[in-house]
């Protein structure tokens, strides 16, 4: 049996930055947020968390800060992906020595490669560590798929246990191919009732930075047998959603947050500020969601 790292909902945590480098006061209180409203995991470095625009040091340091901070308390993943093989297996190394309880490792990008390029560069980075792998596919930031077949070879290697989708239109095949031993999340917050309908596990949420609780429950409930009040849930969130995505994320989330009062502070360049008239957009939303 393959180690099932989390149901439910992981979080991709945002990561506050100061002029100086990560504002680690600040992520600890969003960490601490996160427990308290139910998150099931933390996925730190991830897309979310800007982990493109971190130095080599910062990425480290923030995956070890979140292993501290949550103690045990919530499984704590860690974003080592790379589309350089031999950077991404030393990432994944540090995360593991970092104590990080998993890796989440995203399909190369801008360079790309073949199907067997993919299954050879996800064995490498496995086999370099001992722990958990799940694999991120999210052909919308890669411009690249890996199709159900490389996924299927890919899951009979021991530690590569699950897979992060964001194309819903193949998670069907992905986990009739797979079995109900490898773990598919969704990567899509508008979708997650529809992935746990073909037998995923949870999503790895971006909203859940703003709604931990909601997030949490909407998967509680599916899992639990409650489809009517998972249902609903996901219904609620589509407006919200829509606005979280509405520029490149993580600007939406972050300018929420902040809208929210938390202040978390800006991402870094090249992302900048929402528009005026997508700000208002997000705001609306979140206004009707109760959240200001």
């Amino acid at each position: 049996m393959k180690k099932c790292v989390f149901t439910g909902s992981g979080v991709a945590i945002v990561t506050p930055f100061t002029d100086d480098g990560i504002d680690f006061d600040k992520l600890g209180e969003l960490i601490e947020f996160q427990i308290k409203e139910k998150t099931d995991a933390i996925i730190i470095c991830g897309t979310t968390g800007e982990a493109s625009t971190m130095s080599d040091d910062e990425h480290v340091e923030a995956i070890a800060y979140a292993v501290r901070k949550s103690n045990g308390r919530v499984p704590v993943i860690a974003g080592t992906g790379s589309n350089d093989t031999k950077y991404a297996v030393w990432l994944s190394k540090q995360a593991e020595e970092s104590g990080a309880d998993a890796i989440l490792t995203v399909t190369p990008y801008y360079n790309k490669t073949t199907q067997e390029g993919l299954y050879q560069h996800f064995r490498a980075v496995a086999e370099s560590v001992n722990i958990p792998v799940i694999l991120y596919n999210v052909p919308s930031r890669t411009n690249l798929n890996i199709d159900p077949d490389t996924v299927q070879r890919l899951s009979e290697i021991d530690n590569i246990v699950a897979i992060k989708e964001c194309n819903l239109n193949q998670a069907g095949e992905i986990i009739n191919r797979c079995g109900e031993d490898f773990t598919v999340y969704s990567g899509e917050d508008g979708l997650v009732l529809p992935m746990l309908s073909l037998g995923g596990k949870g999503v790895i949420s971006v909203m859940a930075n703003i709604i931990p609780r909601d997030t949490h429950d909407m998967v509680a409930s599916y899992l639990s047998g409650d489809l009517e009040s998972s249902r609903k849930i996901q219904l609620k969130t589509l407006e919200l959603v829509k606005a979280l995505f509405i520029e490149v994320s993580p600007i939406p989330v972050k300018e929420a947050m902040n809208l929210m009062g938390m202040n978390i502070g800006k991402c870094r360049m090249p992302l900048v500020d929402m528009s005026g008239k997508n700000r208002e957009i997000l705001k609306r939303a979140m206004q009707n969601y109760g959240l200001i």
